[in-house]
């Protein structure tokens, strides 16, 4: 069971194993934040073989109010539902993977674990280091195996995977010593210097930053578990136990990058940390939630 990262010669050596369609699929994240359509443009032209595509605003997304983020998330049970029809069930072996270091895949990854799918691994490195290693593409696309919905675990149940945290419960973390509340976002984004995306610029007061492309190398792929350790706990991470006091909360724009924060802390030996899937999208919607320069 691959659980955090896989890399192109293990999942080369895994598809060569796996006859059986249903106990490996794979998902093409791809997606472009400025050019929504670019990813599935990409896809129809290249993928990995066997990939279905997973399209950042339809199949790992809900519906937008103006008020929920720009990516907020779906329902359980409709991202069940869509699960199942990607033919993924309990003892399916996913690995997600896009053309951009990662961000997307780990959304996907934290969905599945959010739904309590333990067999589901990003491919470091991506559709590169897949080229790299020797791995073929195609512009097929596959046939379909649906399955019933997935079996999802209970939200909240003891000792299900992948925490979450709304706005409301994060204002009331606000404090010092109540939360380490990590930005995923570029550097002069958190600083409020520039603003691409939102109609705010800024961060949510107390928060460190930790920009999600510090957590790859110059191939492309994650740094060692130990050097990402070693980075995190420069940060003030430096506890490998999750202390229900102090959570560590991952937010960014709007909840995707955040994602990436948190794959690389558990690839890095922490257990499950906190996401705030709003992120900095649904905090800055609503004018009376504090903002911080800076």
């Amino acid at each position: 069971m691959f659980r955090t990262l896989i890399s192109a010669t293990d999942l080369l050596a895994l598809t060569s194993r796996s006859a059986d369609s249903n106990n490996l699929v794979l998902l093409d994240c791809s997606f472009d934040l400025v050019d929504p359509a670019a990813g599935e443009r990409a896809y129809a032209e290249a993928h990995l073989p066997g990939a279905f595509h997973a399209h950042l605003e339809r199949d790992l997304c809900g519906a937008k109010t103006g008020k929920n983020g720009r990516h907020p998330l779906p329902a359980r049970a409709a991202f069940a539902e869509r699960v199942g029809a990607w033919g993924i069930g309990p003892a399916t072996q996913v690995v997600a993977y896009d053309a951009q270091g990662g961000p997307a895949a780990a959304r996907a990854w934290w969905m599945l674990r959010w739904l309590g799918h333990e067999a589901v691994a990003v491919l470091d490195g991506g559709i590169a280091a897949w080229r790299a290693a020797g791995g073929k593409l195609e512009s097929a696309r596959p046939e379909v195996k649906a399955r019933a919905p997935y079996p999802m675990s209970a939200e909240g149940a003891a000792g299900a995977s992948m925490p979450v945290i709304d706005a409301e419960g994060l204002a009331a973390r606000l404090s010092p010593g109540a939360a380490c509340l990590v930005d995923a976002r570029a550097p002069e984004r958190f600083r409020g210097d520039v603003e691409p995306l939102d109609p705010v610029a800024g961060h949510i007061p107390g928060a460190i930053n930790r920009f999600f492309k510090d957590n790859l190398g110059a191939d492309g792929r994650f740094k060692p578990a130990a050097t990402l350790r070693a980075e995190f706990a420069a940060l003030g991470i430096d506890d490998m136990g999750q202390d229900p006091a102090l959570p560590v909360v991952h937010y960014c724009g709007s909840g995707v990058t955040a994602a990436h924060n948190l794959l690389a802390m558990v690839h890095a030996g922490w257990p499950d940390t906190v996401l705030y899937p709003g992120s900095w999208s649904e905090w800055c919607a609503e004018p009376t939630r504090p903002t911080a320069r800076g």
